[in-house]
C-alpha cells in the first residue's frame, strides 16, 4: 500500500467520525421538508350594497391600512332612499303629536260632559221631587191633575237628558281609549320607520368601502363604470406583515416535534437571507381530511400512502426581510426536535391551532 494513503484514510476516517456523530448529534434530530409555503390570512374586499363604481382610490400593489378607503358605489338612489326614510320618521312623529294634542282636547271635552251630566243630574232628582211632591195632592183633589201631568212629562225628560249626557260622557272616555291606542300604533310605525332610516343609513355608508386591515392590495379587477353585486370580488388586501409558514410534514416526522422547536428557514427566492422561526401549532387533522374529496379508504383496493400533517411556523424576522416575503413563495424547513419546549405529549395532541 502506497504511504500517502495511510493520510488520506485517517482524514476520511475521522471525516467519517466527524459526520457519524454530527448525525447522532444533531443530524438525526433535524427534520426537513421542502413542502412549505409562506401564506398569509388576506381579506377579499366586497360590496355589502350593489351599484356603479364611481372611484377606486388605490392601485395595483398599493400599501393601505386599516379604515383606508378603497372603492366607492354611487350613493344616490341610497341617499334618496335615506332621505324618504327620514321623512316618514318625521311624519310618525307628527301622528304621535297630533294623537296627543287630540287628547288633551279630549280632556276638555270630558270634562264638559261631566258638568253637563252634573247638570242633567241635579235637573232630573228636582223633576221627581216635584213629582213626588204633587202626586198625593193630586190624588187627594188638592191640585189638578193636568199640572201633575206636567211634573210626569218634566221627570221623563230630566231623565232622558240625564241618560244622553252620562253616554255623551262614556263616549268622550272610549274616544280618549282610541286615541292612546292610535299613539301605540303611531309609535310602532314610528319605530319600523327609524329601522328602516338605520339601514337606509348603512347600505349608503356601505357604498365606501375601506379596508378592514393593513397591508397591499392584490388581484384589484375594479374598473371606474363598472357595476358590483353584493359580494363581487374587487381586489384581495393581503396583510404581508403577518405572514406566516405552512410546513406539510410526513406523518413519519412530527413524532418528535412540539409547538416552540426552533426552525430554520432558506427561501427560494432569497438564497442569501438566514432566517428562523418557531414551530407554532399543528393541524387537528392530515390535510387529505380537509380536501375537497377526502379519500375513503374502506372501499376498494386499498395502497397506504404516507400522510401529510400541516404545520405552521411563525417567522422571526426583522421588517426590511419581512417585506421582501410574499404569500406562496417556497421554502426549505428544518426543524430542531431536540427541545421538547417544556411538553411531553405528543405533537398532534399538544397543538392548540389548525
Amino acid at each position: 500500500m502506497p504511504r500517502f494513503l495511510l493520510p488520506v484514510g485517517i482524514v476520511l476516517a475521522i471525516a467519517a467520525v466527524a459526520v457519524l456523530g454530527y448525525w447522532w448529534l444533531v443530524g438525526r434530530f433535524i427534520q426537513s421538508t421542502d413542502d412549505a409555503y409562506l401564506q398569509a390570512d388576506s381579506v377579499t374586499v366586497a360590496p355589502k350594497v350593489s351599484g356603479y363604481v364611481t372611484d377606486v382610490y388605490v392601485g395595483d400593489n398599493a400599501t393601505v391600512k386599516v379604515g383606508d378607503p378603497l372603492v366607492r358605489l354611487d350613493g344616490r338612489q341610497y341617499q334618496a332612499a335615506l332621505d324618504q326614510a327620514k321623512a316618514t320618521v318625521d311624519a310618525r312623529r307628527a301622528d304621535i303629536e297630533r294623537a296627543r294634542a287630540a287628547i288633551q282636547q279630549q280632556q276638555a271635552a270630558i270634562e264638559q260632559a261631566k258638568a253637563q251630566l252634573q247638570v242633567a243630574q241635579v235637573g232630573a232628582k228636582h223633576a221627581q221631587d216635584e213629582v213626588r211632591r204633587y202626586a198625593p195632592l193630586a190624588k187627594s183633589g188638592a191640585e189638578s191633575g193636568d199640572q201633575l201631568s206636567v211634573l210626569v212629562s218634566n221627570r221623563d225628560q230630566a231623565q232622558a237628558t240625564l241618560a244622553a249626557d252620562q253616554a255623551a260622557l262614556d263616549q268622550a272616555r272610549a274616544h280618549v281609549a282610541d286615541l292612546q291606542a292610535q299613539i301605540t300604533q303611531a309609535q310602532a310605525q314610528l319605530e319600523a320607520a327609524q329601522a328602516s332610516a338605520s339601514q337606509a343609513q348603512l347600505d349608503l355608508q356601505d357604498t365606501l368601502i375601506r379596508s378592514s386591515l393593513a397591508g397591499r392590495v392584490g388581484d384589484r379587477t375594479v374598473r371606474v363604470g363598472q357595476y358590483a353585486q353584493p359580494g363581487t370580488r374587487l381586489m384581495t388586501v393581503v396583510p404581508v406583515q403577518s405572514i406566516y409558514l405552512t410546513a406539510n410534514f410526513k406523518e413519519t416526522q412530527i413524532g418528535r416535534m412540539r409547538a416552540g422547536q426552533p426552525v430554520q428557514l432558506h427561501v427560494d427566492a432569497l438564497p442569501d437571507a438566514d432566517l428562523h422561526g418557531v414551530v407554532d401549532s399543528f393541524a387537528p387533522g392530515t390535510g387529505s381530511q380537509f380536501a375537497l374529496l377526502p379519500p375513503e379508504n374502506a372501499t376498494g383496493n386499498f395502497t397506504k400512502i404516507v400522510q401529510r400533517v400541516p404545520v405552521r411556523i411563525r417567522i422571526d424576522a426583522d421588517e426590511s426581510t419581512r417585506k421582501r416575503l410574499m404569500p406562496g413563495l417556497s421554502v426549505t424547513v428544518d426543524v430542531d426536535t431536540r427541545a421538547e419546549a417544556g411538553n411531553s405529549r405528543p405533537a398532534l395532541v399538544s397543538s392548540q391551532h389548525g
